[in-house]
């Protein structure tokens, strides 16, 4: 049992990059990802527990990627060298969740909601203010009766308390990925909002530009759904990936270890399919490196 796409307090999950390690080992998980939102913060800490445990880890990241409709989400996975460029696009798109905190705290407080960002960053623990954290102080201010009610009433796009932000390119988020040794896949596909005509162009267009994979299993999707994403992952020659999206005790429902239906995500995952692309940067790193 595997997890290729999991989240610390590092960002907006509740366990600490440590713990999360140590709670994977508790249940069985033999190969762990760390993709944490915008920051690769506690990618050290995860990987100093991992060791000498068995336990594989693979150091990632989740980028915010600039995209209409929806939301796309670009994750990295098995980072090697972190460059000044690549802490350079982490600090912008932080800043502009700084500035989008700011934004949400003032519509709250518009509508008669006494809060203040700081109080909001005491929830997140130090780590990465995300809107997760602002619907757990509105079920602590008894705003509303759950953390999913907060987003479907204030936090949701569309919503009163929603605010979008600005992200980089697709290309950019690719580059700092491959940049890094690591390999770029879309997280969720569906949350991209487009129709299954369009989906496969919309991939197919990804992956000229240097996607490498999909994450196809994700808990937010049907079994069904699943199941065709990672046929035309396959039809486009591409790497199929697969995760549960866990925070710990911030999102209860999702369960490491596990994906959509409940499933338990199979070690082929990484081994057949992540494992060998992970491999081949390698060695394309040290390659280069070598070169005069």
């Amino acid at each position: 049992m595997i997890d290729l796409h999991t989240h610390s307090s590092a960002s907006d999950g509740s366990y600490s990059p440590g713990d999360l390690v140590r709670y994977a080992l508790e249940q069985g998980i033999s190969v762990l990802a760390l993709t944490d939102h915008d920051t690769i913060a506690g990618n050290e800490e995860a990987k100093k527990a991992a060791e000498g445990t068995g336990l594989t880890f693979v150091p990632g990241v989740e980028l915010n990627i600039n995209w209409k409709p929806g939301e796309c989400h670009l994750l990295g996975l098995g980072l090697q060298t972190i460059s000044p460029d690549f802490m350079e696009i982490l600090d912008r798109l932080n800043n502009e969740r700084k500035a989008r905190n700011t934004e949400i705290v003032k519509r709250m407080q518009e509508a008669g909601i006494d809060v203040d960002l700081e109080r909001v960053e005491e929830i997140a623990g130090g780590g990465t203010v995300g809107r997760p954290h602002f619907a757990e102080f509105l079920v602590k201010a008894k705003v509303v009766k759950t953390r999913q009610a907060a987003f479907d009433r204030f936090l949701a796009k569309d919503r009163p308390f929603y605010f979008s932000r600005k992200s980089i390119s697709l290309e950019e988020g690719i580059s700092a990925i491959t940049g890094a040794g690591g390999i770029p896949v879309l997280a969720h596909p569906l949350s991209l909002y487009v129709s299954w005509s369009r989906l496969e162009g919309i991939i197919a267009d990804f992956r000229d530009k240097g996607l490498a994979g999909i994450e196809a299993w994700h808990p937010a999707a049907r079994v069904a759904e699943c199941e065709r994403l990672e046929k035309l992952a396959k039809s486009l020659g591409m790497c199929v990936t697969a995760g549960s999206d866990f925070h710990g005790m911030a999102r209860p429902d999702r369960k490491i270890g596990k994906t959509a239906g409940g499933r338990t995500i199979s070690d082929t995952y990484f081994t057949d399919q992540l494992f060998p692309l992970l491999e081949a940067q390698k060695q394309k790193t040290l390659t280069e490196n070598q070169e005069p």
